[in-house]
This record gives structure tokens, sequence and C-alpha cells, in this order.
């Protein structure tokens, strides 16, 4: 991306199930006042009845899939892409490359210099290359089980499942130029996004 022509930089923010990326990135958009595109939205957003995602996804999957008022029954899919590795690599083949120009599409509407972009699977949907800064947001596996079973009322067993479907967080982690350890204490990990925010920032071109 090109600020000098009035696009703005892209941050993408990553992580794992229960890493916390989502928290981080809320927490530095509020701290540095920069807006952020959250993915998950973005998709739920594209999905909805009529919707290109939905388009999609109707020639895709059967009927059973989508409810009698012609919704797609998210909770069904979502139980059958943890199960079916085909299924979620045809879906997410369709999905993403919407998803991708809508994020480029918003990121052209704002007036900033700087705009984070939540994003669960980026470097599984290969979209590295689309941000100037690639973070991500670690944590080691007992912190992330404990976080899915706490927020998912789920078993041990169901969290390392839901965590299998991802690529390792480990391997992320060597992949991105920079990484937030969320492991441990919230507040230690708020002193390295406020740190990392500062330096990013400060390298943003002016003018």
């Amino acid at each position: 991306m090109d600020s000098g022509r009035g696009v703005p930089i892209l941050v993408g923010i990553t992580g794992g199930m229960g890493s916390g990326k989502s928290t981080v990135s809320s927490f530095w958009a509020t701290c540095m006042g920069l807006p952020r595109i959250d993915i998950d939205e973005v998709c739920r957003q594209l999905l909805a009845r009529d919707m290109p995602g939905w388009h999609a996804l109707h020639g895709l999957l059967p009927d059973t899939f989508f409810t009698v008022s012609g919704d797609l029954d998210r909770k069904r899919l979502r139980t059958a892409l943890f199960a079916e590795e085909k299924l979620r690599r045809q879906v997410n083949g369709l999905v993403h490359p919407l998803a991708r120009n809508r994020m480029l599409e918003m990121a052209g509407e704002i007036a900033g210099s700087m705009v984070l972009v939540d994003v669960p699977l980026l470097y599984e949907a290969g979209w590295q290359d689309r941000f100037d800064h690639c973070v991500v947001v670690y944590a080691n596996r007992a912190a992330c089980c404990r976080r899915l079973i706490d927020r998912d009322r789920i078993t041990p067993e169901e969290s390392l499942r839901s965590m299998a479907v991802q690529a390792p967080l480990a391997e992320k982690a060597l992949l991105a130029e920079h990484v937030i350890d969320n492991s441990g204490c919230w507040l230690f990990a708020r002193l390295q996004v406020m740190h990392l925010a500062r330096l990013l920032c400060s390298v943003v071109p002016s003018g």
C-alpha cells in the first residue's frame, strides 16, 4: 500500500483461536484512535441473504444448509466446516476473495494514514502480501484452550479440535514481522501493543 498516494497503510492483525486477537486489535484501535476493519464482520455481512457470499454458497451447498426463509444456517455450516476439510477449502475459496475485495474497498474509503484489519485466517488465506505490516497475537496452547473453554463452554477435547483447523500459531509467529505475546496477564500484552502501535505510527509518512 502506498500512503503517499492517499492509500492508508494496512496493518493485518491475526492469531489463533483463543489467542486474544480481537481483544488486541480493539484495544489498539481505541488506544491510538485508528479505524479497524473486522473481517469476521465483513464475512457475516457478505453471507447475509441475497448478498454476494450468500449467492456463492447457495450454488455450492445443498438446501439443508439454509433455513425455510432462505437464510444461511450458520451454526450448521460452522459444524460442517470443522468436520470436513474439503468443504472448508471450497467455502474459503469462494468467500475469501469476496472478503478481501470488500476489505480493500473499505480501506480505500477511509480518510486516514493507517487502518487496522482483524483477520483470523491471514496466512491461511494467503493475504500477507496485502498488508504493509503483519502482526501475530500469540498465546501458548494452554492459554488458548482455557479461553476457548471459558468463552464457548466447550470441552478441552473440543477446544483442541477447533484449534486444529487453523495453522499452528507458532508457525504464524515465525512468519510475522511483529508478535504480541498474550499468553499471560493482559497488562503485559497491553504494554506490548502500545509500544508497537507507537513504533508503527512513528514510521507513517506525514503528508
